[in-house]
């Protein structure tokens, strides 16, 4: 599928060339800084060299001082706790990171998994009768329940209190709980808002510690818990986000958790980015939610004890490559049920599709079609959904307008879960694809490849590619810089691979500079690039034609050559095609 480019708008020249002259770097790397609005040596600083010291304080979160005040009376009156989260990476992590800071302030704390097939996500009535039955007077409920009206009324009655540390959007009234942690609340000036739920939890825990004058340094321990929340939620790599994720991954790198240390063991990468966790550790994690229970999880990552760490690490990958089968055969199944390709967005069901793998079968879907996609299935005598969206669509706007047919929904802009009574299912497909339609324009859909900036080949360097680094961790909103090179052509290029699937390139844009030997060197070390999967573009390439390429920098490795850059080619437009 022809993919659509998106160059971002170039700040200001002037302001390129202060900022350039003011940090003395390259104009490239100001552009990429004044897209990201730093303006100032002092941002710059802040940017490139991040701190701890930099985090907010936490007392500026509304309901802060009365969540840990709740915490200082269950601690002192040694009342029972239990600690409860959603059954995905996010909500098991967060579940661990309190488990972890106050099982020795709280009196045998206990934390709950709901079990996605019986309870559903979100607070879990089974949950609060338990709690109730087993004289626990005070629920920690972490990455959900900024919606649960009902839920926490009930618990109430049950004189069970409750402080949510949620990171969703707030419904329409808040619920009556002890205290709601939620930077997403209107009446919140928090300053940073995208915090995940882990984060938010994080910063109860923080809150606690300055309250009471303790060292954060075991709190600091906890920060891969929260990298690996940060990472799987795909919340925004910027703020506070970005520097809980650069320290968070210093952890992960170097001493993680038991339990984390035996999933990443496990990934096979020598230094985990935050795409790893995306691809090699969050599904793991996830998996055990996914077609059994989430407590699994959580148990891994509370370990202490290696023989114990083990088995359970054994039994997650055993969830997870039942969890790999579920989503091939689903996926291959709802591939063969796409109606027509015209319609903007894709709405299957099928009852007898496993809970556990929607999500990920609709994120295929979408990144298939390039158009907003919800899988639909039964649990539990209700019809469940899980959607993803495309590039730039507000998938939860558009679910919200459909919201007359639904029991519940929730999420954010490119994700969204809901439940419905199943006779409502032919009418909210009809309401959503309405929605969509008129949302998305009649430009057909298509892959987008955003692009930073435009660049000349002189400009790629190894000192470039360092800098670049430093804009790490790279993730939503800070993803890694993609330049676009218009006007260029063959200079040497080469199928390789075994089926001569990938285009080795060469490319220059002057082609006098190909007579000199200095050049033909700088050439090769400068301007060598691989496009993966673009063998068959090797005959135009090599017939001349004059092509614009797109692409990121990384380092050449191969044969050990650490200090080459090359292009990883993200895609290439022929000017004949335009």
């Amino acid at each position: 599928m022809s993919k659509r480019w998106v160059v971002n708008a170039a700040p200001d020249e002037g302001e390129i060339s202060r900022l350039s002259e003011e940090i003395h770097c390259s104009p490239v790397v100001a552009n990429l800084l004044l897209q990201r609005e730093i303006n100032s040596a002092a941002g710059a600083h802040d940017f490139f060299s991040p701190t701890l010291d930099m985090l907010h304080d936490p007392f500026l979160m509304k309901d802060m001082d009365k969540a840990v005040a709740r915490l200082e009376q269950a601690i002192d009156e040694k009342e029972k706790v239990m600690i409860y989260g959603d059954y995905d990476v996010d909500g098991t992590t967060s579940v661990a990171l309190l488990y972890k800071h106050f099982k020795n302030k709280f009196t045998a704390p206990e934390y709950y998994i709901p079990r996605r097939y019986t309870e559903g996500s979100g607070i879990s009535l089974r949950a609060i009768d338990q709690a109730a039955g087993s004289g626990i007077a005070l629920i920690i409920v972490t990455d959900c329940g900024v919606k649960a009206v009902e839920q926490v009324d009930y618990a109430r009655e049950k004189n069970v209190d409750i402080i949510i540390c949620d990171h969703h959007t707030t419904g329409d009234a808040l619920p009556d709980a002890v205290a709601v942690l939620d930077p997403q609340r209107d009446d919140c000036a928090y300053p940073y808002k995208w915090l995940s739920g882990c984060g938010v939890s994080f910063k109860l825990a923080q809150a606690y510690n300055l309250k009471h004058g303790l060292p954060m340094d075991d709190l600091y321990a906890l920060l891969d818990l929260v990298c690996v929340s940060i990472a799987s939620d795909l919340v925004p790599i910027t703020g506070e986000n970005r520097v809980l994720a650069h320290f968070g991954l210093q952890r992960l790198n170097a001493c993680p958790c038991l339990g984390l240390k035996m999933i990443v063991k496990s990934a096979g990468v020598k230094e985990l980015t935050l795409n790893d966790i995306v691809v090699r550790v969050g599904p793991k994690i996830n998996a055990a939610g996914r077609v059994e229970s989430g407590n699994s999880s959580v148990e891994l990552l509370v370990a202490e004890e290696e023989r114990a760490a083990r088995r359970v690490a054994e039994s997650l990958n055993a969830f997870n490559d039942r969890r790999k089968k579920l989503d091939h055969d689903i996926t291959e199944e709802a591939l063969k049920h796409v109606p027509d390709p015209a319609e903007k967005a894709i709405v299957l069901y099928n009852p007898r599709w496993h809970n556990g793998v929607i999500g990920i079968v609709a994120s295929r879907l979408a990144e298939h079609y390039y158009r907003p996609t919800m899988i639909i299935t039964e649990s539990d005598g209700f019809a469940i959904g899980s959607a993803r969206s495309a590039e730039g669509f507000d998938l939860y706007e558009a679910v919200s307008r459909c919201s007359q047919y639904l029991e519940n929904y929730g999420g954010h802009k490119y994700a969204v879960g809901l439940t419905l009574r199943r006779e409502n299912i032919p009418a909210f497909r009809a309401e959503f694809l309405k929605v969509v339609g008129e949302a998305i324009p009649d430009a057909p859909l298509a892959p987008q490849i955003n692009i930073d900036a435009r660049i000349n080949l002189e400009d790629i360097s190894v000192d470039l590619y360092n800098t670049l680094q430093r804009f790490a961790p790279f993730g939503p909103s800070n993803n890694i810089p993609v330049f676009l090179t218009e006007g260029v052509s063959d200079f040497d290029s080469q199928q390789v691979g075994r089926r001569k699937e990938h285009l080795k390139l060469v490319v220059v844009k002057d082609a006098q500079l190909q007579g000199h030997d200095e050049a033909r060197s700088r050439i090769y070390n400068d301007r060598g690039g691989i496009a993966f999967g673009m063998g068959d573009l090797f005959a135009r390439v090599r017939q001349g034609e004059v092509f614009d390429i797109c692409y990121t920098l990384q380092k050449n490795d191969f044969m050990g050559r650490e200090n080459d850059i090359q292009m990883l080619i993200r895609d290439i437009k022929f000017k004949e095609d335009n």
